[in-house]
């Protein structure tokens, strides 16, 4: 298919959920991925004065910070930054999560950073009557390369029906 006829019906699906839903807009997080600058811009196509992308770093890297910026700025995407490290360290402090050994990376704690992102898109969601859009393609469903609760727990899913070289495209 067509990748503007494909946008195009993903903007009016959007546009139609959201209005069966009776909310006003859509919220995501805005990653510096491919996925999540889709539906950052499909979201905005859709909902150009009600729409948000949320950059949320947790120990991220500034590479992906710089690029999902880069995206905003080239869309002029309404965009807000929090920092959410504070909160993750707090939160790891109180479990007592501490290092591997081995350096080894703390899955159980890992998969906190997107379930703590989520509650903060979760949050904005309800104060604008925003639905939360996923940013989730078929290949990481299938593969299970998500995590409950976190960047799996979303209103929609635009592009869950797409793998990811569809997306790409």
């Amino acid at each position: 298919m067509n990748a503007a006829r494909l946008a195009d019906q993903l903007v009016r699906w959007l546009r139609s959920e959201v209005e069966a839903a009776r909310a006003s807009g859509l919220v995501l997080g805005l990653s510096g991925g491919v996925d999540s600058a889709v539906v950052s811009r499909l979201a905005q196509q859709a909902f150009p004065d009600d729409h948000l992308s949320l950059i949320l770093p947790i120990q991220s890297e500034e590479r992906d910070l710089e690029d999902a910026r880069r995206v905003a700025a080239q869309f002029g995407l309404r965009l807000r930054e929090i920092a959410l490290d504070p909160v993750y360290d707090a939160f790891a402090s109180t479990l007592g999560a501490q290092a591997d050994p081995d350096g080894k990376p703390d899955l159980p704690l890992a998969n906190h950073k997107a379930r703590l992102r989520m509650i903060a898109i979760y949050y904005h969601a309800n104060r604008e009557r925003y639905l939360v859009a996923g940013t989730g393609n078929r290949s990481e469903l299938t593969l299970g390369d998500f995590t409950k609760y976190g960047d799996g727990g979303v209103d929609l899913l635009p592009l869950g029906h797409l793998v990811k070289s569809e997306v790409r495209e």
